[in-house]
């Protein structure tokens, strides 16, 4: 099986950096993509960014310009660099994979996610 866990969640003012990292583990033949996603209390789930294999990357609007996601494709590891943090980006962020365990079939697998808490 494919587990995905996040880190790095946390506490910061408004104006600050966070890192969240998300590493992927077990029977993974190919991963196609990466991402992030949040959800904030009381609203739905909203995509941030994707990392493809390739290395292209796409982001969010409101995240645009702040925001940087990365991938080290030899670790299985996807991170966001998160900059100018503002309240409203306050959420749950959860980490997926986009990703064969065989060769054969896609699977999406997602983590649990972790806490971002932006405020004075």
């Amino acid at each position: 099986q494919v587990q995905l866990v996040e880190s790095g969640g946390g506490l910061v003012q408004p104006g600050g950096s966070l890192k969240l990292s998300c590493v992927a583990s077990g029977s993974i033949f190919k991963i196609y993509s990466m991402g992030w996603s949040r959800q904030a209390p009381g609203k739905q789930r909203e995509w941030v960014a994707t990392v493809a294999d390739s290395g292209i990357t796409h982001y969010a609007e409101s995240v645009k310009g702040r925001f940087t996601i990365s991938a080290d494709n030899a670790k299985n590891t996807v991170y966001l660099q998160m900059s100018n943090l503002k309240p409203e980006d306050t959420a749950v962020y959860f980490c997926n994979s986009d990703l064969t365990w065989d060769g054969l079939g896609r699977t999406d697998y997602w983590g649990q996610g972790t806490q971002v808490t932006v405020s004075s």
